[in-house]
């Protein structure tokens, strides 16, 4: 079985208030978009084992924190799945805002249920995810969703971007989101991001806000120079996505990728 996660951008992050239980209720819109991961499983009975193969951009950590590996334990807890192989090629940044890992894992649990029949429902499917991140759910259904909570209470939103264009940039620099988290004051007083998605695309700049661009414009401007690129370049609207650092910018028509020659890391689609 052959799967492509995909990476996901958030319109609009507001962080609303610190929980008792250390996270952050947030306010998003997660959308995703084509750019994806491969990642295809075989059942394996030759190798007495699980074999894990990795391809594309470097994956940090060793291959028992990531979250496929994971997500075939959580599996293993109710059913009995035989050993696997799994060749996992990453195209999606890690750490940039995307839930490209978040992805992998979630269509992990996705596929196993479909190969080996496990008829697990859709929220069976969602709370396994959670234990994996708190993005995670969003991959079960992958449809343009409110996140709430931690990111996990997921309402479905209409969204009419068909024909857009987008540009995502993703630059060398990380973003500490725990150094984020400590500096952004929670504000759960402005209005809705899904809310504002509802409205013209052209009445969003300005209103549609990433809380964590606070924090990591001033820190690293490099990122506000990117942002403001896209809208000279004519975007109808540019952001960070998640805790950064990739930017991304929404256009009416195709852009040139002459305009984007000084990038090293350029994504280019229609949605």
């Amino acid at each position: 079985m052959v799967l492509f996660p995909n990476a996901k951008i958030n319109f609009g992050l507001e962080i609303l208030r610190k929980r008792e239980d250390g996270f952050h209720d947030i306010d998003s819109v997660f959308y995703p978009i084509p750019l994806s991961d491969a990642l295809e499983v075989v059942p394996d009975s030759q190798s007495g084992k699980d074999q894990w193969h990795y391809s594309g951009l470097s994956i940090p950590g060793s291959s028992s924190d990531n979250l496929c590996t994971r997500a075939l334990s959580l599996l293993r807890e109710r059913i009995e799945i035989p050993n696997l192989s799994t060749f996992l090629h990453k195209a999606i940044p890690m750490g940039a805002g995307l839930g490209g890992g978040s992805a992998d894992g979630s269509f992990f649990i996705r596929g196993l249920n479909e190969l080996f029949e496990l008829a697990l429902s859709d929220e069976e499917m969602e709370g396994m995810a959670l234990s994996l991140g708190s993005d995670c759910p969003f991959f079960i259904k992958n449809l343009p969703a409110r996140a709430q909570g931690r990111g996990e209470i997921l309402n479905l939103v209409e969204l009419h971007l068909q024909g857009k264009h987008l540009v995502l940039i993703c630059p060398d620099i990380h973003v500490s989101t725990k150094e984020a988290y400590s500096v952004i004051k929670p504000d759960d007083s402005h209005e809705s991001p899904a809310d504002i998605v509802s409205k013209p695309i052209e009445q969003w700049r300005g209103n549609l806000r990433n809380r964590f661009e606070e924090y990591a414009f001033e820190k690293y401007p490099r990122l506000a120079e990117i942002n403001e690129k896209l809208y000279n370049a004519g975007a109808l609207y540019a952001s960070m996505t998640g805790s950064g650092s990739a930017i991304y910018g929404i256009f009416e028509e195709a852009v040139e990728r002459s305009l984007l020659s000084e990038f090293d890391s350029v994504f280019i689609s229609e949605l």
